[in-house]
């Protein structure tokens, strides 16, 4: 009986753990920022089914393993083989898997967010990053990666605005007002994007981003 609870536990807590899994990946990694910029160029580039969400999201998710492919290393390297091979308990596992994924959410958090929730959280202000709980940097990390990914998301944006501008006005000045623009701006932007190899560009920018 106890060993049969036991393992409903286990079960139990397996099944719970899974669930977490889409949270841990939106506010313990870079996949927020990566999935909103790619969103960015879709919105942009004037195509809404193209390229589809689930292309955007599979993008999104291998780029994330290759930008997290260090800090995932590490936690397999400190944490999960001496677990598998009983060198350490599951508590000293977690405490040691945290360790890597701090420095990678501290990296990338601006100091004024940590501030504003160490402040919401009523703590003193930390003087190391030891000091600072997981709870109040997750949200930290969570909105300095939105802030990031919008400022990216709006320098994409510009030339595709600046195209519209151009199309727009060379149709009101042709007298041609009752064809919509984004008939003639679309093959524009995306010759504009062929071109410059965009995605090439954004990649590459997504990706150094996170070694800033």
């Amino acid at each position: 009986m106890n060993a049969d609870g036991s393992n409903a536990v286990q079960i139990f807590l397996l099944i719970a753990g899974i669930s977490l899994v889409p949270a841990m990946l939106f506010t313990l990694t870079g996949f927020t920022r990566i999935l909103i910029v790619l969103g960015f160029i879709r919105t942009g580039l004037g195509t809404p089914t193209a390229p589809p969400n689930q292309v955007l999201i599979g993008i999104a998710f291998f780029l994330t393993i290759f930008v997290m492919f260090p800090t995932f290393s590490k936690i397999n390297e400190d944490a999960v083989q001496p677990l598998r091979a009983n060198a350490i308990t599951q508590e000293t596992a977690i405490k040691r898997a945290e360790l890597p994924m701090r420095e990678f959410m501290f990296d990338q958090t601006r100091p004024k967010d940590l501030a504003l929730f160490s402040n919401l959280a009523k703590r003193e202000k930390p003087k190391t990053r030891a000091d600072v709980p997981t709870y109040v940097l997750i949200p930290a990390f969570t909105i300095s990666e939105l802030k990031t990914a919008f400022q990216i998301g709006f320098l994409i944006f510009l030339p595709f605005l600046v195209i519209d501008l151009v199309v727009s006005s060379t149709l009101m000045a042709m007298g041609m007002m009752m064809l919509p623009p984004v008939f003639i701006s679309l093959p524009f932007k995306i010759l504009l994007f062929v071109l410059v190899d965009g995605w090439n560009l954004v990649t590459r920018s997504l990706v150094e981003s996170f070694n800033t």
